[in-house]
């Protein structure tokens, strides 16, 4: 069988499937499905500083090849995870990474900090398509000076690889991309959700209650592929790709342009085993094809 191990600044990963924040919980939501052991990283649903009760209701609402969400990031908080999350997930053999959101730069690294002082959390993701509340509500992601600001605070406090998880939502990825490898991100991951909207024509209004939401699913995959690709070509650190991954073909589309690894997301509500299929399909397909490691067909295209 292939190589498949790959690294993530100083993280090692057995293989090179994760999961993405919001689609697998904490992980032990899935542990009579799927043996989380065997999974290369498990990135937890988004934390922030403070207990955030998310959106009203309806927010979620599936589309012809994807769904719409505007849960709002939901939490407890990063206390309430420390005291109570972290030790039930401690111990699961595997990488588990807390994925860090924030209104603003000081918010992200205090809650960035707290997680640092967790042994068996090796790496955060952090989440820099928030809006910014010091700025009427942009988001930090899609300014190269807002992401480059946020990144710097948290690189200040947090000690262990840093993932930065970009907003598809920009004019021009890379030059965000290069913005906060420059401030010490150890990897970048996207694409995050591209927004979007639905309408109910009989009630005359949106089907979400703010509006608008995250687009998901297999219907943004040629856009993630592409934004992958640009960042490849833009940075030196590795990039993780995500956005509609279903199947192992769909993995090695994004190892092609430039993943190092990849996150599954709305595949999960689908089939709770898909990390698992993608991962036997990646191995599959790189002996059928004579390769020794998943290093010969990352960016190749």
């Amino acid at each position: 069988m292939a190589d498949i191990k790959v690294n993530i600044g100083e993280l090692k990963l057995k293989n090179p499937v994760m999961t993405a924040s919001g689609t697998f919980g904490y992980g032990i939501e899935f542990q009579d499905f799927v043996p989380l052991n065997e999974i290369g990283g498990i990135i937890v649903k988004g934390t922030t500083l403070h207990h955030r009760e998310g959106n009203d209701y309806p927010r979620m609402h599936e589309t012809a090849s994807g769904m719409l969400n505007c849960v709002g990031l939901q939490n407890k908080g990063v206390d309430y995870f420390c005291e109570h999350i972290y030790p039930m997930i401690k111990d699961i053999d595997t990488n588990m990474i807390v994925n860090v959101s924030g209104s603003s730069p000081e918010d992200y690294a205090e809650c960035a900090a707290r997680i640092n002082e967790l042994d068996n959390i090796p790496a955060i993701e952090l989440n820099i398509s928030c809006p910014n509340v010091k700025n009427g509500g942009m988001a930090f992601g899609t300014s190269a000076k807002a992401a480059a600001s946020v990144v710097s605070e948290v690189r200040k406090r947090y000690k262990k690889t840093l993932i930065v998880k970009l907003s598809p939502n920009v004019t021009d990825i890379a030059e965000i991309a290069r913005a906060v490898e420059a401030e010490g991100a150890d990897s970048i991951s996207l694409i995050n959700t591209l927004m979007g909207m639905a309408i109910d024509i009989e009630k005359r209004k949106s089907l979400l209650s703010i509006g608008t939401g995250g687009l998901s699913g297999p219907c943004v995959k040629p856009v993630a592929v592409r934004m992958v690709n640009q960042v490849y070509k833009a940075v030196k650190i590795p990039v993780v790709g995500l956005g509609g991954i279903c199947t192992a073909k769909d993995a090695i589309e994004f190892f092609m342009a430039g993943a190092t690894a990849i996150e599954i997301g709305t595949a999960n509500f689908l089939d709770p085993a898909t990390t698992i299929k993608v991962r036997d399909g990646i191995n599959t397909w790189l002996d059928n094809h004579g390769c020794k490691s998943i290093h010969d067909i990352i960016g190749v295209v």
